[in-house]
């Protein structure tokens, strides 16, 4: 089955997302391939829906952040979307998104083995990130949030600094995430090459301070038989603290039909459904041993 790529575009507001998505359209229609682009909005308008050619299937969510406030109008978009035959899917976020957030509400059950996820391209305006003092504690740790989760850094705006200050920023940015690729770049322009050469880092490690890279995984693992209720909570038990989220349509072996199965932080939560499910459970994490984790699911099919 044909999987659909799909791309998170971040980054604090005004940064230069919207024009670096018109970029990538117009390069990608170019190209011949099929994308499809979602746009949050803050406010209960549209701001940049105009901007785009409307060709290309666009859909859009207001009055709301895909991290919190309107997860399931993502999911009903998503599905929507996912019927045209895409190659691609490009989300441009709010400047107030949270990654984890994000790509949890992206992440849904109902249609995670349809999507490749490539991850997170985070737009910085080095002027804004040179002034980020002048800012509230909480836009700033937004700010190093987007950045440290960031899969490719797109250090905008480099025109409106001095190439000393150019030099110390990009220093500061690397410092933060060493293992994301970085590029300078004056009003948005960075090539489809470098969009599509985005990777999930995996085990990424800091070579100058020894600190772990904070990069969010994705694992799928689609369930092929019943499992024990008992088991599957040891092995919750047992999971490290970099797993943040996982959701899914657990098979219980005492039940007829899935339980939809949430987690966050550590608090699990399971609910009966009524009906039949597809069987996936998407985690969500840092560090994680896909390997390992894989082989322990596939072992509580087994071990009944």
């Amino acid at each position: 089955m044909k999987l659909t790529e799909i791309y998170i575009l971040g980054g604090f507001l005004g940064s230069g997302k919207t024009t670096l998505l018109q970029k990538i359209v117009s390069d990608e229609k170019k190209s011949g391939r099929q994308i499809a682009i979602l746009l949050n909005e803050l406010g209960k308008v549209s701001v940049d829906s105009q901007a785009f050619d409307n060709q290309v299937p666009l859909k859009e969510m207001f009055d709301g952040c895909i991290c919190c406030t309107i997860q399931d109008k993502l999911e009903a978009q998503i599905q929507d979307i996912l019927t045209h035959d895409l190659d691609a899917i490009y989300i441009e976020t709010t400047g107030a998104a949270h990654p984890v957030e994000v790509l949890d509400a992206i992440l849904s059950p109902l249609f995670a083995t349809r999507l490749q996820y490539k991850g997170i391209i985070t737009v910085v305006d080095m002027l804004r990130w040179k002034d980020r003092a002048s800012f509230s504690p909480q836009i700033r740790h937004l700010m190093l949030e987007q950045i440290q989760h960031a899969d490719l850094l797109i250090l905008n705006k480099k025109d409106l600094v001095s190439e000393m200050e150019a030099g110390q920023i990009s220093f500061e940015i690397q410092h933060i995430n060493s293992s994301a690729k970085l590029i300078m770049t004056e009003h948005s322009m960075v090539g489809l090459n470098a969009i599509h050469g985005v990777t999930l880092g995996e085990k990424n490690y800091s070579g100058n301070s020894g600190k772990k890279d904070l990069q969010l995984q994705t694992i799928v693992h689609t369930f092929k038989g019943v499992i024990s209720h008992e088991k599957f909570e040891n092995w919750l038990r047992s999971l490290p603290d970099t797993v943040y989220r996982m959701k899914g349509y657990i098979p219980f072996s005492h039940s007829q039909y899935p339980h939809l199965f949430q987690y966050s932080y550590g608090m699990p939560m399971s609910i009966p459904e009524v009906m039949k499910m597809p069987l996936n459970l998407v985690i969500i994490g840092e560090s994680l041993d896909r390997v390992m984790i894989i082989k322990q699911l596939e072992d509580l099919q087994t071990a009944l």
